[in-house]
Parts: C-alpha cells; sequence; structure tokens
C-alpha cells in the first residue's frame, strides 16, 4: 500500500502523508516516508522539499495508538527506533525542507513538522501540540530536544509540561509556526519558499543548515539509546496503558 505520495516539480519535492484522514504512523508509513526521504536527499534533480498531507484535516495524528499498543516490547522497539531515525533524518536533510501544515499536527505528527526548516499553516482551527504527558509518556527525545532549540527553554516547557493543543496564531507568537496562512496559499507558499531556497548555491546552504543543527543532532544521538529505553519503559507500564486505552477510545 503506498501510503506517501512524492511528486517533484521544479527541482522541488513535494511529499504528502497518505494514509487515511488521520495519517496515523505505524511502522509501514514510518518505513515509506524513510525511503523518500534519502530519495529526496540523493536525488541530483531535487534541491527542496515540502512535506504536508494529501487531506486538509490533518497533517498526522501521531502514532498509530490502536495499533501499536498490541505490539510485544521487541516489535516496538523496531517500530520507535524507527521513528526516531526517521525524525533524525528529516532534521538533518542537508536540503531546504518546509512543512505546509493544513491539518492538525499533534504528538509524534507534530515532531515530524518539527523536524523541518520552516513551518507554514492554515488559519482557523489548526492544532498543533505535544500531548504525550496526559498519555503518562514523555517527549521522544528528538522532539524534546528539537521543541527546546527551536522556542526556547521556557516556551517548551510549557507545551511539553501541560499537554496543550494551540491554534496557529499562538503558535506563531511562540516560535512553533513561521506563518499563518489561508489553507489554499499554504502549499503554494510552502513550494514557493522551498524553491526560493533550494535555488541559492547548495553547498553553502548545506554547511549553513549543518552549523544550526549539529549540536542538537549530536546530543540527540549522544543520549538517544537510554531515552529511547526510558520510553520504552512507560509505554508498557501500567499508568500508561490505562491512558493509552482511554485515547483509543477517542482515535
Amino acid at each position: 500500500m503506498i501510503l506517501i505520495r512524492l511528486e517533484v516539480r521544479d527541482q522541488t519535492a513535494i511529499l504528502k502523508l497518505n494514509r487515511s484522514t488521520t495519517n496515523a504512523l505505524n511502522l509501514e508509513l514510518v518505513n515509506q516516508l524513510a525511503e523518500n526521504l534519502q530519495r529526496v536527499k540523493d536525488g541530483s534533480n531535487i534541491r527542496g522539499l515540502v512535506f504536508g498531507s494529501s487531506n486538509y484535516k490533518f497533517f498526522s495524528i501521531g502514532f498509530d495508538i490502536p495499533q501499536l499498543i498490541g505490539l510485544d516490547r521487541k516489535d516496538f522497539v523496531v517500530y520507535y527506533q524507527a521513528y526516531n531515525r526517521v525524525c533524525m533524518d528529516l532534521y538533518t536533510l542537508p536540503k531546504p525542507t518546509v512543512a505546509a501544515l493544513t491539518g492538525h499536527a499533534i504528538a509524534g505528527g507534530c515532531i515530524l513538522a518539527l523536524c523541518c526548516d520552516y513551518r507554514f499553516i492554515a488559519e482557523g482551527r489548526k492544532l498543533m501540540g505535544l500531548n504525550e504527558i496526559k498519555l503518562g509518556l514523555p517527549v521522544p527525545y528528538p522532539g524534546d530536544r528539537i521543541l527546546r532549540d527551536l522556542v526556547g527553554v521556557r516556551n517548551a516547557r510549557e507545551i511539553m509540561s501541560t499537554g496543550e493543543f494551540y491554534g496557529p496564531e499562538e503558535l506563531l507568537q511562540m516560535g512553533v509556526v513561521d506563518q499563518v496562512l489561508p489553507s489554499e496559499q499554504v502549499m503554494l507558499k510552502s513550494i514557493e519558499k522551498a524553491k526560493s531556497l533550494g535555488g541559492l548555491p547548495h553547498e553553502a546552504f548545506r554547511m549553513i543548515k549543518n552549523n544550526r543543527v549539529e549540536m542538537v543532532e549530536a546530543e540527540v544521538l549522544s543520549r538517544l539509546k537510554e531515552k529511547e529505553q526510558f520510553f520504552i519503559e512507560r509505554w508498557f507500564s501500567d499508568e500508561a496503558r490505562e491512558q493509552l486505552r482511554e485515547a483509543i477510545k477517542k482515535f
């Protein structure tokens, strides 16, 4: 099943999540995302990436909890490590990346958006947030570290400690997103931004981006194994299991 749509227009890759309405992240989708990011990275005819959704309701709801809750520890570890790898692949992609958010970006979906260089969101009731704490879980470490680098410790503390969802204007004020646009303009403006940046000298852009992300990347990779273990222990804890089962009712 094709869960990712990828097309290239004028040297700009447009990658869209395409798994029903919510784009819930299961292993198959994560693996397809990893494969497509590699294609974008290796493509000599690709100068930038726009990352969006094939529908206007959700960018991604995050982890596919109904499917993942039934996995044993070994299979969940495979999934969780694959998810963290794809986040870091996106974050460090040596080409400009723009998240075109025409729908909600929640939890693991929010983290994917944070991994892009820019985020353009549709006006209206389009929400972003990291609600892991309400599920008895920590925020996955790559997302935690990237958010703190992006918006500062105080805003990141509020976002992660409360687990609240935020609308476009609040997100803009906190520095989570870069522009709030009419829904029909989000993809167009995202493509324009990626194309503009992609038209700059590639090697210079790559070095400037690397200088920006390398400290966060180094910190994440140096501690990721222990942080993954902590998340996995919490995922299988009685408290988290209870909260996850309640979340499934609303999924």
